[in-house]
């Protein structure tokens, strides 16, 4: 017996698949005998009155099955020859499959809340999201703010070249006798924004922070490892008793695995063991909260439910336009730098990259739960990244589960995406996905389980070649976190990159604040950008379905067997340095070559994916990155402590030429994901306590 098709039908309607497989569809060759799930064909004409199948022959069987809120179908030909017609029969087959069956994008239904509720208007498209939503203490709230996102984030997609105009460039400060109170940062979105903005209150600066959403609610939760975390240790922003306060749940082993079972025998991979990545779960509202009361202390202030209109930038400040949501009522505040943290659901980041602002995109959604017996789950176990069943509709998708505090458990399921007009890809869509699939995951009855509430997003990525090409700055505006679009391709999303560049974005932006280097061609040189990180997102684009395209359903799983399978091989600090993106030059080429080795045809499922233009691109990242190393090797070890040793004279002298060698420093050390050659803490910033001048 013999595989010779395997299709993905991107329907979660297997019945009536099936049922145009035994009716609708004709083989042109041989005798159609109908079974319970497919068909079979035979050249025999003899049949059995008792079985209903060919006595003889029976040479083609084809069936169909559901998994994963998807259709797949298989032919299997029993015979050690082919078939007459058999490729024929194939292509006749694929081609009227495909015709009957085309990959589906939903739009996002358009809903009037002033007539009905959210869960009203959304029960005819997602019964079971609006089911279990109505299930979570706030889960009316919640699901407004998933539909809220997923209409922002389909708004940019669909009008990449005209996005809204949210900065304006004025000659003349604003004047307005409102305005009262100057700041010198002014933080927009509370999320990643409120610990940067504690870290620069420490340092003395007047800091306004505004959140649409009530402080401190988070839809997303946050797991890191103890070493990434000690960054905010060293840099004084927490204690270490602090710390373990906002721990929810530190676990044994997580592990990474994706379904194999249609895999050829080398390219199933053994379960890779990290115990030291993503093993923290963090309380992330206390820890928000945290940052809040550090924050209001040090002079800060917080305007939650307040949401960003627009901002004006002058030759002396920027202004910045709110709308106080439970009042409906207009503000306004003035400061002499904005911080965009808003995310993927960012005005200003369109803005900045009409055209391009994010690459790639992984619509994430999940929940806080409790409930799931310990026979099915050891919350002493994470699950990293898994995978169990091949591409569905189009994405392959992948789960997260973290322990958390006591018996919870926060799961995600996510994939990764290509950014495209035609399909931007939904949040509703794989909601509607998790709470269909999430016990053929994990053995469940959903409606025994406690829903504490859910975590949602979209994660987004950049295609870099180089360190400038994507724009995170304006006169008198910078950007950081999602809104940056600072992740990595694997399991880090902007609250990894923020934490492990913090020290490098204080002090760069510390910088600029101090010498009034707040032009666009200053800020730029403040980033997050890691050469090594970069040079990895061919990497998540293998990983994405191009729209429109039809791929052999196992091919992600495949690939990324490849890859964690060697690495499940190699010694566990490998690994984990992989996964924590502080690989160096040699690691990466060493493992590349042997995933060449084991798996040659990945460089042509490489092409097929990403096709010769972002290959092009991408030859541009690897030599950069190349470069990148060369120079790092030679400088690393003794260019970040002669700087040092020229502060004193070099900044007070020239400060925009001090503000771009330390950028160069942080590029060939902390860039290369070097960071042991460039920790600081607050005390040793000079303008410590620093009390600012309006």
């Amino acid at each position: 017996m013999k595989e010779i098709l395997y299709l993905e039908v991107p329907t979660p309607n297997t019945d009536l698949v099936r049922t145009w497989l035994q009716e609708e569809f004709e083989p042109g060759w041989g005798e159609k005998v109908i079974t319970p799930d497919g068909f079979c064909l035979s050249c025999s004409q003899t049949t059995s009155s008792t079985t209903n199948f060919p006595e003889t022959d029976v040479q083609l069987s084809a069936f169909v099955w559901s998994v994963q809120r998807s259709t797949y179908l298989k032919i299997f030909r029993w015979n050690a020859q082919p078939v007459p017609q058999e490729p024929q029969i194939l292509q006749r087959l694929t081609a009227q499959i495909r015709s009957q069956f085309p990959n589906q994008y939903p739009e996002l239904p358009a809903i009037d809340l002033s007539q009905q509720s959210i869960f009203e208007a959304l029960a005819p498209h997602y019964p079971l999201t609006v089911r279990y939503f109505q299930k979570m203490p706030n889960g009316e709230n919640d699901l407004k703010r998933a539909y809220w996102w997923e209409m922002r984030w389909r708004e940019g997609v669909r009008n990449p070249q005209q996005p809204k105009q949210v900065i304006f460039q004025s000659t003349t400060a604003l004047q307005n006798s409102e305005i009262t109170e100057k700041y010198d940062l002014i933080y927009i979105g509370g999320a990643l924004g409120v610990i940067h903005a504690a870290v620069m209150a420490q340092l003395g600066y007047r800091v306004l922070l505004v959140e649409r959403l009530p402080f401190g609610r988070m839809n997303r939760e946050w797991n890191i490892s103890r070493m990434e975390f000690q960054s905010l240790i060293d840099l004084g922003l927490f204690t270490p008793a602090e710390f373990e306060s906002v721990i929810a749940r530190e676990y044994i082993d997580g592990f990474s695995k994706f379904f194999d079972g249609n895999n050829p025998p080398h390219l199933k991979a053994p379960i890779l063991h990290t115990p030291t990545v993503l093993n923290i779960a963090l309380n992330s509202e206390k820890l928000l909260r945290l940052c809040g009361e550090k924050l209001k202390a040090l002079g800060g202030e917080i305007w939650d439910e307040t949401e960003f209109i627009r901002a004006d930038v002058s030759e002396e400040q920027v202004t910045v336009q709110l709308k106080h949501l439970p009042s409906q009522t207009d503000k306004q505040a003035t400061g002499r730098l904005l911080v965009d943290a808003m995310g993927t659901a960012s005005p200003i980041a369109w803005q900045l990259n009409k055209g391009r602002a994010f690459d790639s995109v992984c619509p994430t959604v999940g929940a806080v739960l409790t409930g799931i017996s310990p026979e099915v789950w050891d919350s002493e176990y994470g699950d990293v990244l898994l995978s169990h069943g091949d591409i569905s509709r189009g994405r392959q998708l992948i789960w997260e589960l973290f322990p958390g505090a006591d018996d919870e458990l926060t799961i995600y399921l996510f994939h990764y995406h290509q950014v495209h007009p035609e399909n931007p890809g939904s949040l509703l869509e794989m909601y509607e996905d998790f709470f269909t699939i999430l016990p053929e995951y994990r053995r469940c009855d959903l409606d025994k389980l406690v829903w504490k509430k859910p975590t949602f997003g979209y994660i987004p990525g950049h295609f870099s070649v180089g360190s400038s090409d994507r724009t995170v700055a304006f006169d008198r505006l910078i950007a950081i976190g999602d809104a940056a679009s600072l992740q990595s391709p694997l399991v880090f999303t902007g609250f990894g990159s923020l934490v492990r560049n913090l020290s490098r974005l204080t002090e760069l932006l510390n910088t600029a604040l101090k010498h009034d280097l707040l032009k666009a061609k200053h800020l730029n040189q403040i980033r997050a950008y890691q050469s090594n990180i970069a040079v990895t997102w061919l990497f998540s684009k293998g990983m994405m379905v191009p729209t429109g395209k039809y791929l052999p359903p196992q091919r992600i799983n495949s690939m990324l067997n490849t890859f964690f399978g060697i690495l499940a091989a190699e010694p566990q600090n490998v690994a984990e340095t992989f996964i924590k993106d502080r690989f160096d030059w040699l690691t990466f080429n060493r493992l590349a070559l042997i995933a060449a080795k084991i798996n040659p045809a990945l460089l042509l499922w490489i092409w097929d994916l990403a096709g010769p233009k972002d290959i092009f691109r991408w030859l541009g990242s690897y030599l950069t990155f190349t470069f990148n190393a060369l120079i790092s090797w030679l400088l690393s070890g003794w260019f970040p402590n002669w700087l040092r040793s020229q502060q004193p004279w070099l900044e007070r002298r020239y400060p925009a030429l001090w503000l771009w060698l330390l950028s160069q420093s942080y590029a060939f050390t902390t860039g290369m994901g070097k960071p042991k050659f460039q920790s600081f803490q607050l005390s040793e910033y000079p303008n410590k306590n620093l009390k600012v001048q309006h």
